[in-house]
Parts: C-alpha cells; sequence; structure tokens
C-alpha cells in the first residue's frame, strides 16, 4: 500500500528508526478466529452466550485477565481463579494444531533484520500459546530471546496493551529509545499502547481500509509485503 508517511505525523518524524516491535496475533500468525472461538466456547461455559465474532468485536487485543473481568462484570459473577489458565490451555493446545502465518510474515522479519533493523515481539499472549503459535507456523528460528508477553507485565504489577508497558519493556530490552520504534499492529488497543508508549505504529489492515486504526494513531498498510518498502521509506527519510 503506497502511502505518504506524513499521513499522520509521529515521534519517528523527529528521530531515526532504530526498532521494530511486531505485535504477534493478527500480524505475524493468522491466530485471531482461532482465539475468537476459544474464548467463545468457554464464555459459553459460564453463561455468555457469545459468538465468536462477538468475541472478536468486543475482545480483541486485550489479555485474557482483562477479558475475565470484563465478563465477570457484566455476568454479576466470578469465574474463579483458574478460568484464565483453562482458556491459555485451550487456545495452546488450538494453536499448536491449527496457527498458520500471515501471508509474508516471515519474508518481513527477514527484510527488516536485512535493513539493520532489529525487531521483537511484543503481545498480550502468554509464552506458552506463542511458543505453539511460532512452531506451528515455521517461525520459532527467528524468535530466540525476542519475545516478550504481557503476562510477564502482570507478573511486575504492570498492563498488557492497551497500556504502553509491554512495548516499553520491548524498547528498554534493545536498549532503544521509544521514539526510535516502530511497532506493527493490528489492533485499537495495540495501537492505543504504542501511541502511549511514545512509538510510530504501522497499522496492518488487510481487510478494510484500517481507518479504525488511522483513528488512534497508526498509518494503515495492506499487505504485509508491503512492510518493508515502508521500513526503507523511513530509514532513509523519504516522506
Amino acid at each position: 500500500m503506497a502511502e505518504s508517511l506524513t499521513a499522520h505525523p509521529t515521534p519517528r518524524d523527529q528521530t531515526p528508526i532504530r526498532l521494530v516491535i511486531f505485535d504477534c496475533d493478527g500480524v505475524l500468525i493468522d491466530s485471531e478466529a482461532l482465539c475468537d472461538r476459544v474464548v467463545s466456547e468457554e464464555l459459553r461455559r459460564v453463561g455468555w452466550d457469545l459468538s465468536p465474532a462477538d468475541c472478536h468485536r468486543l475482545f480483541l487485543g486485550l489479555t485474557f485477565p482483562d477479558t475475565q473481568l470484563a465478563a465477570e462484570a457484566h455476568l454479576g459473577t466470578s469465574f474463579g481463579s483458574d478460568w484464565v489458565q483453562r482458556v491459555v490451555r485451550r487456545v495452546t493446545e488450538v494453536m499448536g494444531a491449527e496457527a498458520e502465518p500471515i501471508p509474508g510474515a516471515r519474508d518481513a522479519l527477514l527484510a527488516t533484520a536485512a535493513l539493520g533493523l532489529p525487531f521483537r515481539i511484543a503481545s498480550n499472549s502468554s509464552h506458552a500459546e506463542m511458543a505453539a503459535k511460532f512452531r506451528r507456523a515455521g517461525l520459532s528460528d527467528l524468535m530466540n530471546g525476542r519475545i516478550h508477553s504481557a503476562y510477564d507485565m502482570i507478573a511486575l504489577g504492570k498492563q498488557g496493551k492497551p497500556a504502553p508497558d509491554l512495548f516499553l519493556a520491548a524498547a528498554t530490552a534493545e536498549g532503544i529509545p521509544p521514539a526510535a520504534c516502530v511497532v506493527i499492529e493490528d489492533s485499537v488497543p495495540g495501537v492505543q499502547a504504542a501511541i502511549a508508549a511514545g512509538m510510530t505504529c504501522l497499522g496492518f489492515s488487510p481487510e478494510t481500509d484500517g481507518s479504525h486504526l488511522r483513528a488512534v494513531g497508526a498509518l494503515p498498510f495492506a499487505a504485509m509485503s508491503a512492510l518493508p518498502d515502508l521500513l526503507r521509506r523511513m530509514l532513509s527519510g523519504t516522506r
């Protein structure tokens, strides 16, 4: 998708790009429909009759603990302390058997590295889920030491997306200031987290015009094959 990088001014306009941070679900792994299916099944077990499409609309980009809080508030009941663990276990099983890569994901990661840019993964998914997804999708060899999970943040008393904590942790691990980071996201909470962290955000939106991502601060693009050129233009200062 050829689009001017001045379409939405960002911190990148003042600071050269030095790190790319990828979301996982919907950006590298075509896993969101699978997750929606599992969450729908588990919420129906506790009395909320939501379809997978409903779950996608309501919970896309949120952590499972946040999903539990929203569902408990809606139903006026507690699911117990093991609900998230049960969902994570089931999602991990499904991802290990069914998840596929987003078309062009591996090439985009390799092209990012070929441009001399380090990359990291920052996801609201657990480490177990991501390990299953990346193994199934044939991307595990690219992920060693690069993965950050919202559950790491939660263990520290911080938050997953839409809070900025996860992206800031990824930048700190690489020793790069936030303003020199570019985030690749596909959800509104993810874009909100990137913008709150003071980072540029490219919004991956293969099925729509991306206006919902633009509205919260991202520059939309439609195909993963377009990402290397977008990054190249950022590096060269082309607008």
